[in-house]
């Protein structure tokens, strides 16, 4: 399948090179000429099948035409080795299933970010390709405002001929988010950038159309623009109806997503092309609320993003807007046929979580709880709703025990992060100074 760019000026790209280069020479998203539809047989028996299986027919539809089946499933099975469990938080309407809300527990995976399974698919993808990009080492460049940096670090690391350089605000991620990807060493340098996550996507951005940067070594990105990393994203959706479809909830499902640079909403939209019966979604932000203004007034209007305690969602230019958009046909009433909007406040935010574990025991993060907020506010009768409750709440340990004068014990895992020596290289958001920067190494 080739791939045009968001922006129309570029030309068409196959998945090899929508996938090595990332971004496209006018500095456009790549997008998919099609989106193919599955058969409805695959719906009938989509409760009977394992999330392994309903990913790998979700990625056959994707990149069928271009990985080998045998080499797919692989990168399907290696990718998906850990549960995503649905779980029921709350039933506010006092009707049996009428109405209830789930959580889908999407930090499960080693870095315990709903980003694992985007990234570990990439990192795969990235090695199914790399041998034919004429064996270059192929350097990753992410921006990060908290869980891609440490899912992007660990699914690549130690990965030969690939060195990944991770770029995130300077004390705008929590500490144990940071611990992640600042002290694995090896292949992955972390870059502290003294400014904003916008500032940190406009370094990466910027690296991948400089001539000099691209012509002194092989650039690609694993942050969302990516093709590799936002559409296995899409597996989540089918999943969780999956689920639902077990349990009898099948008929008006609605979809709620924590939102911050729009890769896994955008995932879900292309799911819902491609046949996925979810009623319509919900994109939950907290204050950094373009998006929100845009569905409510048709123009969109980037602005500096604010750090807030919900902060991998601190974004104030979404790159998959444009994606987005596109789908749409850039059609506003199009968008908001299938998309509403909500936007919290930090304390919103704080009284949802502390609201949520008194009367349901369920311990959200600052993320999960602008989503199941929104659903509390935005079902209506009759729909059962999930939300992507992206991150466990340990990775927000000082945030969430403020709230809610708790003590999250911090699994093991990130303990074992926790006690390694952070190692980065400081850096201003002047582009300058990085590409000379990156135009010293090898």
């Amino acid at each position: 399948m080739n791939y045009y760019s968001t922006n129309g000026k570029a030309p068409l790209a196959t998945l090899q090179k929508a996938v090595v280069k990332g971004l496209a020479e006018d500095k456009g998203l790549y997008m998919p000429q099609s989106i193919k539809p599955l058969p409805q047989s695959f719906f009938d028996k989509i409760h009977d099948l394992t999330f392994q299986e309903i990913a790998y027919q979700v990625a056959d539809c994707f990149f069928g035409e271009d990985v080998e089946a045998d080499a797919l499933r692989r990168i399907v099975n290696d990718t998906l080795s850990f549960d995503v469990p649905l779980v029921k938080v709350s039933d506010p309407k006092g009707e049996g299933q009428k109405g209830a809300i789930y959580s889908l527990e999407l930090f499960h995976g080693p870095t315990l970010a709903f980003k694992d399974v985007g990234a570990r698919f990439m990192a795969r993808l990235l090695r199914y390709f790399a041998p034919a990009s004429g064996g270059k080492k192929v350097n990753v460049l992410v921006a990060t405002s908290g869980d891609t940096g440490s899912a992007v670090a660990n699914g690549f690391l130690g990965v030969e001929g690939i060195h990944v350089y991770v770029l995130y605000p300077k004390g705008k991620v929590s500490p144990i988010q940071e611990c992640q990807f600042t002290t694995l060493g090896q292949n992955i340098t972390a870059i502290e950038v003294d400014g904003v996550f916008d500032d940190c996507q406009a370094l990466v951005k910027s690296a991948f159309i400089d001539k000099d940067l691209t012509d002194h070594m092989q650039l690609t990105s694993a942050n969302s623009i990516n093709v590799a990393r936002f559409l296995p994203q899409s597996f989540y959706y089918f999943y969780a109806y999956a689920q639902l479809k077990k349990l009898g909830l099948a008929d008006n499902v609605v979809a709620c997503v924590p939102s911050g640079n729009f890769g896994n909403l955008c995932s879900a939209l292309f799911g819902k092309r491609m046949g996925l019966p979810v009623k319509r979604f919900i994109a939950a932000n907290n204050e950094n609320d373009v998006f929100y203004y845009y569905l409510m007034t048709g123009s969109y209007y980037p602005k500096r993003s604010m750090q807030t305690i919900a902060n991998a969602m601190d974004v104030g230019d979404p790159s998959n807007f444009a994606r987005i958009y596109d789908l749409y046909g850039r059609s506003h009433e199009a968008i908001c046929a299938d998309i509403s909007g909500a936007t919290y406040t930090d304390e919103q935010i704080a009284y949802t979580m502390r609201q949520c574990l008194c009367e349901t025991g369920y311990q959200l993060d600052p993320h999960g709880a602008c989503g199941y907020r929104a659903l509390q506010e935005g079902l209506c009768e009759g729909e059962v709703g999930f939300f992507l409750e992206t991150a466990h709440p340990a990775k927000f340990k000082q945030v969430v025990d403020e709230i809610c004068d708790t003590d999250i014990e911090i699994p093991a895992r990130l303990q074992a992060f926790m006690q390694g020596k952070k190692q980065s290289v400081g850096m201003s958001k002047n582009f300058a100074d990085f590409k000379a920067y990156l135009l010293k190494q090898q």
